[in-house]
């Protein structure tokens, strides 16, 4: 049987858990409660001795080509994950406070990664939003959210997965609203986000003309541009992402069907 390495980021506020964090990769097969069950990915949630609740999330084992691509090319998705939840603090954007990272892999492949974080007990996502039409505040936390996704343009980051399920929304004592970005591997940061860039981002978000109009208006205010000339252009935007997801969609599954059936 083929020795597996370990390597681990362990985040400086929690270096004296080390051992603890270690014992819970170790036997993360044993965890019980999920946080997320996909085919692809897991979420499983754990209480530290510190009292503290902790999220950790396992990617699914690469594909064969993957796992070399991981090993010696790109940055797997744990670590990217770990590196830009760092990165965003540095630039004040909110997100589950890193707690580290684990690998498993061989000399020549990537095998299991893991990215631990603090867990945030929110009360929705962007997602429940959309859905909740008559949710307390739904107006003011829609106009927070394209407020917060503009901060995100004007930083130069491009949130590649900025879509309806990867932003908790919390709200503070004083009645205000926080947004915490999730599933992060998929980032790019230092970008020049011109009018486009900003349209094509916040077209993942919704296909509700009324919302759209909505943020269209918000963000036109922020940027300084007519609503009118920001809802056609985020509308367009729109339609071609969800032919363009759709298609994707339609692709994988005559691949599957003719390679499985």
């Amino acid at each position: 049987m083929t020795q597996l390495r370990v390597k681990k980021e362990i985040h400086p506020l929690y270096q004296k858990q080390q051992e603890e964090l270690t014992k819970l990769i170790e036997n993360y097969d044993a965890l019980t409660t999920y946080l997320f069950k996909g085919n692809r990915n897991t979420i499983k949630l754990a209480t530290l001795s510190t009292g503290q609740c902790v999220a950790i999330k396992a990617f699914k084992i690469p594909n064969e080509f993957n796992k070399r691509v991981y090993k010696f090319f790109r940055k797997p998705k744990g670590l990217r994950s770990f590196e830009h939840a760092e990165k965003l603090k540095e630039l004040g954007v909110a997100n589950p406070q890193a707690v580290a990272y684990f690998e498993y892999s061989t000399a020549t492949t990537i095998r299991n990664t893991y990215y631990i974080s603090e867990f945030v007990d929110a009360e929705l996502t962007y997602r429940d939003l959309l859905t909740k039409k008559n949710y307390p505040d739904r107006e003011v936390i829609l106009e927070d959210f394209v407020r917060f996704s503009y901060g995100l343009h004007e930083k130069g980051i491009m949130f590649l997965d900025h879509s309806p399920g990867n932003t908790l929304i919390q709200k503070q004592e004083d009645g205000t609203y926080i947004f915490y970005l999730v599933d992060l591997n998929r980032m790019k940061f230092n970008q020049t986000m011109s009018f486009s860039h900003r349209m094509k981002n916040l077209a993942h978000l919704t296909t509700n003309i009324h919302d759209i109009e909505k943020m269209a208006e918000h963000y036109a205010r922020l940027i300084g541009k007519n609503s009118k000339e920001v809802f056609i252009r985020l509308w367009l935007e729109t339609i071609k992402f969800q032919f363009r997801f759709y298609k994707k969609k339609d692709i994988k599954f005559k691949i599957r069907r003719f390679y499985f059936n």
